[in-house]
């Protein structure tokens, strides 16, 4: 067993996986402390460095994943902050020589294994569990595993709120576009669905879209639910599997069936005075009307 414990948290490899756990400290960001502990197989990394930090006589460990491997790698597209990536260990300069340990040991552990570095062709961790959920200051976003929820804030756009809760299954979704939050411009959580994939409503009047621009650091942890539904989405290597660079057509959902008709004549006589008022543009009016009348 090859194991470093820093403040930062603590990597132990048994020969088969590297077990990552945050560090319960303050200086612990909240997106780590949140996503908890992570077994990483061997059949997913593709190295490790040790590598200078910043501070001075500091070191960083890095675990280098196989592209594909991941479902939080793949949904955040290497935007996660550099804080925040879970698989990255701060160490000390007293601790150099027990990372340098470590980092041998996976790399020869790698050798031994034989461990392709070509894009995996299936997802080799499981993502962040579910369900989970994130409020933020668009909304609230859930995901149970299934289906998708989004209730709205009240500060979200009039627009939204006037679409009601969105509820999105799993066989409509294409895929998810993720943003982070950064403090200087703002951030989204957009779920692509077959019929809005070509839309091009800004975040804060797409009804699928969360408009991140509150607080960072809790906006962040959109990024879970993100990689929870990359993670049960077809794989990117059905993409060329497909044959042109296209995810594989799906059976269509019916749409769910619902009685509530004066919840649906209320919404759309607010959609159409937003529309009236010039509140919405008529591309707006008529994708939001049109993404009333399919929850409906």
């Amino acid at each position: 067993m090859a194991e470093i414990i820093q403040r930062d948290g603590t990597w132990a490899f048994d020969g088969d996986t590297v077990r990552i756990t945050p560090g319960l400290h303050r200086s612990v960001p909240l997106f780590r402390q949140t996503y908890g502990e992570i077994a990483v197989p061997l059949a997913a990394v593709s190295g490790i460095v040790l590598e200078p930090e910043r501070r001075r006589g500091r070191l960083r460990l890095r675990l280098r994943l196989r592209e594909g491997a991941d479902p939080l790698l793949q949904a955040t597209c290497g935007r996660l902050p550099d804080a925040a990536d879970p698989y990255r260990l701060t160490v000390d300069a007293d601790r150099t020589g027990v990372a340098e340990y470590v980092a041998e040991e996976i790399h020869r552990a790698l050798l031994l294994d034989r461990v392709p570095k070509e894009p995996a062709k299936a997802y080799l961790l499981p993502g962040p569990p579910v369900p989970v959920s994130v409020r933020t200051s668009d909304g609230t976003v859930s995901f149970d595993g299934t289906r998708v929820r989004i209730d709205w804030a009240d500060t979200s756009e009039r627009v939204k709120r006037a679409t009601g809760p969105r509820i999105i299954s799993m066989g409509d979704l294409v895929q998810v576009e993720w943003l982070p939050h950064t403090g200087h411009e703002d951030g989204s959580l957009r779920f692509v669905t077959r019929e809005t994939e070509f839309s091009k409503l800004p975040p804060e009047k797409d009804p699928y879209a969360l408009d991140l621009w509150g607080s960072a650091r809790r906006d962040l942890l959109t990024a879970l639910v993100a990689a929870a539904v990359t993670a049960r989405l077809p794989h990117p290597s059905t993409r060329a599997a497909s044959g042109n660079g296209e995810l594989p057509s799906r059976a269509p959902v019916p749409p769910p069936a619902s009685d509530h008709h004066d919840v649906l004549l209320r919404r759309l006589r607010e959609l159409g005075r937003l529309h009236r008022d010039g509140v919405l543009t008529d591309e707006e009016f008529a994708m939001t009307k049109a993404a009333v009348l399919r929850t409906f």
